[in-house]
């Protein structure tokens, strides 16, 4: 029976030394993760700053010397969503926005209503839960406040004017 114990033991130690290992590594993942969290906030805050600085102006694309600021051509999901200024389509936006957008712009085609974060969950085809419409939610909310789209009545949703909606 002792050498049952014994062994016993020394798997325990075994597992606790795996353990200990992972969980420094997965401190050290979670702190690199941080790490690129507060630099996509950081590019963010660059980017909002510089279309703002473009905006006072008046002109899209120049910074205050009037040297041309460089525009990205298109997004990759889960990239920042810039402030709207005359000149940028949709295209630029995530494939996410992209997609809201182009549920607006058809529905201002047609001279349809306004949307609310339902409506446009099941449009998306996701399924109409709470959390998947607060995530729609969210992402109209931050269409709204950079002048992609807007919200003519409280919870109701439109392209913004001018706006192509990338369709």
């Amino acid at each position: 029976m002792a050498s049952v114990l014994g062994r016993l033991e020394e798997r325990e130690r075994a597992a606790r030394r795996r353990v200990e290992e992972l969980q420094a590594e997965l401190e050290a993942a979670q702190s690199e993760w941080d790490e690129w969290l507060i630099a996509r906030r950081r590019v963010g805050e660059v980017w909002d700053d510089g279309g703002e600085t473009a905006d006072q102006d008046g002109e899209a694309g120049k910074a205050p010397g009037g040297s041309e600021v460089a525009v990205p051509s298109a997004a990759r999901p889960g990239s920042v969503v810039p402030p709207w200024r005359q000149g940028l389509s949709a295209e630029m936006l995530s494939p996410e926005y992209q997609q809201v957008m182009g549920l607006l712009a058809e529905r201002r085609a047609t001279g349809g209503q306004p949307l609310n974060c339902r409506e446009i969950t099941a449009l998306l085809g996701l399924e109409v839960v709470p959390a998947k419409t607060e995530g729609v939610r969210c992402k109209l909310k931050r269409l709204v406040a950079r002048g992609w789209a807007h919200e003519p009545v409280p919870g109701r949703f439109a392209c913004g004017d001018g706006r192509d909606g990338g369709s």
